[in-house]
């Protein structure tokens, strides 16, 4: 189950790029499909072979009818001009949320049906191994960078084992190699599709993307674009081709006092043109960080410069934000080069891989970083006058002076650079610095949010449609929700659960950065921490329910006043060990509740559809922080903690009378 949901949060985001900004859709359907699947796993016997054909569907679909789409508009814009194309994310996004939840009901009625033959936490710890050798897996498929064919063919593989075993009564009958045919043809159409868009020409993956590359040529001078999930993302050329055609890369070189600049971090360097503009304009020493590996790749391998071959170049595949925090270098100019991921780290609703490089907190971590007469510069197309303001804003905030701010004509593309002090930076003729909102923050940092709120489109419209298909949904497969209602508890702890997972997410993309790896520990450390909980309940004495929920509130107290930015001062070792502390001890101590609560219920199967139901409502919650900021996810999770304990009180003075 767990592998099957990553492949389709990479793979739905790598051809439909609503999911792109709206990652969780995609986990909210997988969610509602396996509460689902549980919820039917007593009422039939045979094995599900509905979601193969839903999984021919959904990737059939998809392909067939991809999506490039332009997110403008007065309250939430993103930095790439682009034309929509494909169907709208009003229509798109509802039909990927019920295509996900009908591929992910069929493995949920699976292990629904473990839960009625074993041991209630010993089903649980099953699925917990299971779940960990689903991240180790995937997380393994995403560092060989093998394309979707791949993931393809482990599903497959998996599923036929499923359902194999569960029709292993004979197939030498004719119903017997009816079912065969079902499960089978579907997933060769899978594969077949699948194979098709992985050998495609220019064609690769990264951990993140979907990358396409296409040559270009301008007379002699060649070069090549580059597009991430669909849409146009780089284009490696000329350094000086670049400036003649895009005069912006070259203005910050003539901002700064020093000339040339000597040591120089490019953050977002990606295939290499602005690494090679510095080499250029004389930088004795250049650190390159990048967050994709295979865009630095590409330019390693295929840039015309050949910047990366420089002895000057030093390559850092990192979270920029993040190598910030570790270095104690100092730079004679700093370059924010287009850092536009174009992508949400995944399992975090509204964070993008960029969202922490354009903070206040940020942005004094540059100040800090640059030497004496030192500048920074970040240039981009904006696309709103307002973002433009926001962000002089933020480096005013940050520097104590007003930056250069550099239009060109005609667009909204913009340099906005700053010295370390008023007298390290040149500015050009004096233009007016359109207003903006106030700067993002660690615990705010929606750069393209321009008021604290939930824009009805597409947030807000598309979840409440979301919840309503979900409750019908639920009504139709599952039957009567009363089944649930002595589970209400469950409910409120599997969305405070949610809450608990995206907060530590969030959390260590701050201290650690927002790559792929670190996500990926983060998810298979909440795991084994949960089943580190299942394993001390089974084999333990457990304290009574009151005194765990009043540990939990505890943890979340202490959690709550020592926010993530605090550690990022401390050492590395240190900030690690306290991150963990800090975001795992609640996580511990809810799944403790958990699994006592759970050992004990009635009917396991509506049980834990229940707390899965509870998660999906938690991932709509999560949109809360547009308002709030991250922060207050704990007090949230904390609310609904406190609605659990409640419930489960009433509920056992009701049988106890």
């Amino acid at each position: 189950m767990l592998f099957l949901e990553l492949a389709l949060i990479r793979w739905t985001a790598s051809n439909v790029v609503h999911l792109g900004y709206f990652s969780n859709f995609v986990l909210l359907g997988s969610f509602l499909g396996v509460g689902i699947g549980f919820l039917r796993a007593d009422r039939t016997s045979r094995a599900p072979l509905y979601f193969p054909i839903a999984l021919a569907i959904l990737v059939g679909g998809i392909l067939l009818f991809p999506v490039t789409v332009d997110r403008s508009g007065a309250d939430l814009i993103f930095f790439s001009a682009l034309h929509t194309t494909g169907p709208p994310a009003w229509l798109a996004l509802p039909l990927i949320f019920i295509g996900v939840a009908a591929v992910m009901a069929g493995p949920g009625e699976l292990v629904g049906r473990c839960f009625t033959e074993l041991p209630r936490l010993e089903a649980y710890r099953l699925d917990l191994g299971g779940s960990l050798t689903g991240i180790a897996l995937f997380t393994g498929v995403s560092f060989l960078r093998t394309p979707p064919v791949v993931w393809g063919a482990i599903v497959a593989a998996l599923t036929a084992s499923l359902l194999v075993t569960w029709n292993r009564a004979a197939v030498s009958n004719r119903a017997g190699w009816q079912r065969a045919l079902t499960t089978a043809v579907p997933l060769v159409i899978v594969l077949g599709a699948l194979a098709a868009e992985s050998l495609q020409p220019g064609t690769s993956w990264s951990p993140y993307y979907k990358v396409t590359t296409e040559q270009r040529k301008t007379g002699t001078l060649t070069g090549f674009n580059v597009s991430v999930n669909g849409i146009p993302h780089q284009t490696a050329m000329d350094a000086e081709e670049r400036v003649r055609i895009s005069p912006i890369y070259g203005v910050p070189y003539q901002r700064v006092a020093h000339t040339p600049p000597g040591k120089v971090l490019i953050v977002g360097a990606g295939t290499g043109t602005d690494v090679a503009l510095a080499l250029s304009r004389g930088a004795s020493y250049v650190d390159a960080v990048e967050i994709d590996p295979r865009l630095q790749q590409l330019g390693a391998e295929k840039h015309p410069n050949h910047p990366y071959d420089d002895p000057r170049v030093h390559v850092h595949i990192d979270d920029g934000r993040a190598f910030l925090e570790r270095t104690d270098g100092r730079y004679d100019l700093i370059i924010f080069a287009l850092p536009d991921s174009l992508t949400l780290v995944a399992g975090a609703s509204s964070l993008r891989l960029e969202s922490y490089l354009f903070t206040s907190e940020a942005m004094k971590s540059v100040h800090e970083h640059l030497a004496p007469g030192g500048a920074f510069a970040m240039y981009n197309s904006y696309r709103e006058k307002w973002l433009i303001g926001r962000l002089a804003r933020t480096v005013s905030g940050a520097f104590g002076h007003q930056p250069c701010v550099d239009f060109v004509p005609g667009n909204n593309q913009a340099v906005i650079s700053s010295g370390r002090t008023v007298a390290d930076q040149h500015c050009g003729p004096t233009q007016a610095i359109p207003a903006g909102p106030e700067p993002s923050t660690d615990n705010h940092p929606f750069l393209y949010l321009r008021t604290a709120t939930i824009p009805f489109n597409p947030y807000l419209g598309t979840l409440i449609g979301i919840l309503a298909l979900s409750f019908i949904a639920v009504r139709a497969a599952g039957g009567p929700l009363r089944r649930m209602k002595p589970y209400a508890d469950l409910f409120l702890l599997g969305a405070a659960f949610l809450l608990l997972e995206t907060r530590s997410v969030t959390g260590f993309a701050l201290l650690f950065g927002t790559t792929w790896i670190v996500n990926a520990i983060v998810f298979a450390g909440v795991l084994l921490v949960v089943l580190l909980a299942v394993e001390i309940t089974r084999r333990f004495r457990t304290p009574p329910m009151p005194i765990l929920y009043a540990a939990l509130a505890l943890s979340l107290l202490l959690a709550a006043l020592v926010p993530p930015g605090l550690l990022l001062p401390l050492p590395v070792p240190v900030r690690a060990i306290a991150a963990v502390v800090l975001a795992f001890l609640p996580v511990f101590i809810a799944n403790l509740v958990f699994s006592k609560r759970f050992a004990d219920t009635v009917d396991p199967t509506a049980a834990f559809g229940a707390n899965l139901l509870g998660a999906m409502v938690g991932g709509c919650l999560e949109y809360l922080t547009l308002v709030t900021g991250y922060q207050s996810l704990l007090l949230i999770a904390a609310l609904l903690y406190a609605g659990a304990f409640v419930l489960l009180r009433r509920a056992r003075t009701a049988v106890a009378v």
